[in-house]
């Protein structure tokens, strides 16, 4: 298939850009793509809208997470698609098309870093670039059947990419196997800042209430080999009974930072948005700021629970998604209850700014499904080498 083949529709138009990387390198004889957030230096960011491409100019700077996967050999073939403005998980886009999700056809691939999981799972390149805020590359990942982590926050450089909620928005990636997912993960990642043991599995039982009930006996089957493969497994309650607020909250503080950043653009240059993006801006623009504190209350205390359960050697396993991907043109009934579901799942690790991968170990009828680990702050680079040892415990099992 041809990297840059219409059949996936995974890339931008920008049939110019292609990038080598240095000779030598961790990475070298690597390809990746970059979701159409990251800047490019020369280049026009898109952001998923003819709007934004139009109003602004070429980037003076490539950003940082780019130029280390270059320095480190990888070579650009491209950049992706994405929802406009990144604020979606749907992976459709008004103005250019759904990506083909391949492992799926006739589902979507989830959203908003479409393009670089259909890019992947399509085996168009070894890895790529996605942007992941409110679970806009572990649902993808879930989505197209391939791995998907998203960092620590604050642990990859995020300058000179376009911004949705700066206190929720990290840098994460895709791969098909592990060992190109550690890969790109020692390069992006540097050190961990925790100190290693023994890892101890932790099952979120009450997150598993989000899943579509004729979802979950998929997942026994893997719930049970990570088990084994930990020697125990420890249930525990995330939500308090309260995962509705979690999600509420995430929402609200996200949407008040995602009109921060882009109102003023909004505002003065009217740009044409696809119908469900304009009815979230136009509700990011009116909430309420006295809802804002109780939320970062409920963000503080999520966050000092999530770190004293895990500890320092504590992986928590959550369901990547409530359920397999939605077919194209779902009935908007069901994209509401998928999309609250989903987000009180993927609200967890954003909420507490953790790490967590998806991994692509289950299905349902055939069709691909997510299981993630969520591990201690700082501990992303120890999470990666985790799930490459699940993996050679399952090869070998």
């Amino acid at each position: 298939m041809s990297i840059r083949s219409t059949s996936l529709n995974a890339f931008c138009g920008d049939l110019d850009l292609c990038l080598s990387g240095s000779d030598t390198g961790t990475l070298s004889g690597l390809t990746f793509a970059a979701k159409d957030v990251f800047d490019i230096a020369g280049h026009r960011t898109g952001a998923g809208n003819p709007d934004w491409l139009r109003t602004h100019p070429p980037a003076a700077q490539t950003a940082s997470a780019v130029q280390l996967l270059l320095d480190a050999g990888a070579t650009l073939v491209g950049k992706t698609h994405t929802d406009e403005l990144t604020y979606s998980l749907n992976g459709e886009n008004h103005h250019y098309g759904t990506p083909v999700n391949p492992n799926a056809p006739g589902r979507i691939p989830g959203g908003s870093s479409s393009g670089s999981a259909a890019a992947t799972a399509g085996g168009l390149v070894d890895f790529a670039l996605g942007t992941d805020t409110g679970g806009s590359v572990r649902l993808p990942a879930s989505n197209c059947g391939i791995y998907g982590f998203r960092p620590t926050h604050g642990r990859v450089a995020n300058d000179h990419v376009v911004p949705l909620a700066p206190s929720f928005d990290t840098v994460g990636w895709f791969a098909r196997d592990t060992a190109v997912l550690s890969r790109v993960g020692e390069v992006l990642l540097g050190k961990d800042l925790v100190q290693p043991g023994a890892p101890q599995l932790l099952l979120g039982v009450d997150t598993f209430n989000m899943l579509f009930k004729e979802i979950r006996p998929s997942l026994d089957i893997s719930i049970n080999a990570f088990s084994q493969a930990f020697g125990s497994a420890s249930e525990v309650n995330i939500y308090d009974g309260i995962a509705k607020d979690w999600m509420n909250s995430f929402r609200l503080l996200q949407g008040a930072e995602v009109w921060q950043c882009h109102g003023e653009w909004i505002r003065s240059t009217r740009p044409h948005f696809g119908p469900d993006i304009r009815d979230r801006f136009e509700w990011a623009a009116s909430i309420d700021p006295a809802a804002l504190a109780p939320a970062t209350a409920l963000r503080l205390t999520v966050k000092a629970k999530l770190d004293d359960l895990l500890g320092k050697a504590g992986v928590l396993c959550i369901p990547t998604s409530p359920s397999v991907a939605l077919k194209k043109n779902a009935p908007s009934e069901e994209l509401d209850m998928f999309r609250f579901r989903a987000l009180s799942l993927l609200c967890v690790a954003g909420l507490a700014g953790l790490p967590q991968v998806s991994l692509p170990i289950a299905a349902f009828k055939g069709i691909p499904l997510g299981i993630s680990l969520i591990g201690p702050r700082n501990s992303d680079r120890r999470l990666l080498d985790l799930v490459c040892r699940l993996n050679l415990y399952s090869s070998e099992n």
